[in-house]
């Protein structure tokens, strides 16, 4: 090979390879499309929501009034029963014999008295004709009234043991639903261990808790008819209920006040879980924002601002002071007359230059007629 040629063929080489080697130039950052909303003031209710559990407003945790093993449970969870009706059956064999012996104390009580009697008859006939003293009728007359006194003695300890025996029975002392069941068959209770808890029919109470620095506005709302609005889940309709009853101490563990709404006449099902919303005071010049305006930045919470001027967008920390459906509400940070972008503030840096979004319409399609669309007919042999 001829040598220059060779030479210069090596230096093409060479300045290829630094050409391929010199490092490009980033394409510069597209201009991104903001949406955006003017901030203005306006004027919002401050409301708060709690969730709360539709109650019986009366409830009992019934039990035996003696104690015993558990011999039956005639109802179970969920079960309705009426006034009267048998829940629970102790073994009362030992109430039985305990019933016997006051009837036959009683009984003994009662010849034990007749006898007295007897005998203060015979003596008072011999006191008149003069053969007894004085103090002999007053003694048979203070043993008859000491028999007397045994005879009630014994009655009333019958009558006790005869409740005793009756007590081996729990009844439902109104009509109402099964709430829950606390024992079982072959467990042996004590007197007052609960057995089953009954929620009574009749009127349901909206139960909810409040944070401490909420129970004043709530207690302002005591008494108020349909102060609160009720929002039972699954249901789109709206119930109105009154604030009849406040905890005087919070919780000492939750550190919240139990409230209890009365709901009158409403159609909500025991057990049922809700929403309460409890409206506050009127605000003025309050600013709402979107939920998709608010993001967080370096441990802050931030909107985005658009400067018109600039066509950029620079980031601005704000307050928020409460979320109220898809909105929040910001305490500081912004105001009226400040453009807010609202969408797609997660792909923003400071200084980035943008656009206006612009909603383009979608085309509307083309209709082609039938007869083009159709191709013509091929006549066969």
């Amino acid at each position: 090979m001829n040598k220059p040629l060779f030479v210069a063929t090596l230096i093409s080489l060479s300045a290829l390879g630094l050409a391929g080697c010199a490092k490009k130039e980033a394409p510069p950052e597209p201009v991104r499309a903001v949406r955006t909303i003017t901030v203005s003031g306006s004027e919002t209710v401050a409301a708060h929501e709690y969730a709360a559990e539709i109650r019986a407003r009366t409830e009992s945790r019934l039990g035996f009034r003696v104690g015993g093993k558990l011999q039956s449970r005639s109802v179970n969870l969920g079960d309705s029963v009426r006034a009267g009706q048998l829940l629970a059956q102790l073994d009362g064999q030992d109430l039985r014999l305990g019933q016997d012996a006051a009837r036959a104390a009683l009984a003994a009580a009662q010849t034990n008295l007749d006898q007295a009697s007897a005998d203060y008859k015979r003596f008072k006939e011999l006191r008149d004709q003069g053969f007894i003293g004085a103090a002999e009728l007053e003694r048979r007359e203070t043993a008859m009234k000491t028999a007397r006194a045994q005879l009630d003695q014994a009655k009333a300890q019958a009558s006790v043991q005869g409740n005793q025996a009756g007590y081996a029975s729990l009844v439902a002392d109104a009509a109402g639903v099964v709430t829950a069941v606390e024992a079982e068959p072959g467990q042996v209770v004590g007197a007052g261990t609960p057995v089953v808890r009954l929620a009574h029919d009749g009127p349901r109470d909206a139960v909810f808790s409040v944070p401490e620095d909420r129970v004043g506005a709530v207690r302002q709302l005591l008494g108020k008819v349909d102060a609160i609005t009720l929002q039972p889940w699954g249901t789109g309709d709206s119930v109105k209920a009154t604030v009849r009853e406040i905890a005087a101490a919070a919780d000492p563990v939750t550190r919240t006040f139990l409230v209890k709404a009365d709901l009158g006449k409403a159609a909500v099902r025991l057990g049922q879980t809700a929403s309460v919303r409890v409206a506050g005071q009127a605000v003025a010049g309050v600013i709402r924002l979107p939920l998709t305006a608010v993001a967080e930045a370096k441990g802050q919470t931030v909107v985005w601002l658009l400067d018109r001027g600039q066509m950029a967008v620079r980031s601005q920390p704000v307050v928020v002071a409460g979320a109220d459906g898809n909105t929040v509400v910001i305490r500081q940070g912004v105001k009226p007359g400040d453009e807010v972008v609202v969408a797609g503030t997660h792909m923003l840096t400071a200084g980035l230059k943008v656009k206006p979004f612009v909603e383009v319409a979608s085309a509307a399609p083309k209709v082609i007629p039938a007869s083009a669309s159709m191709p013509a007919p091929v006549a066969s042999n």
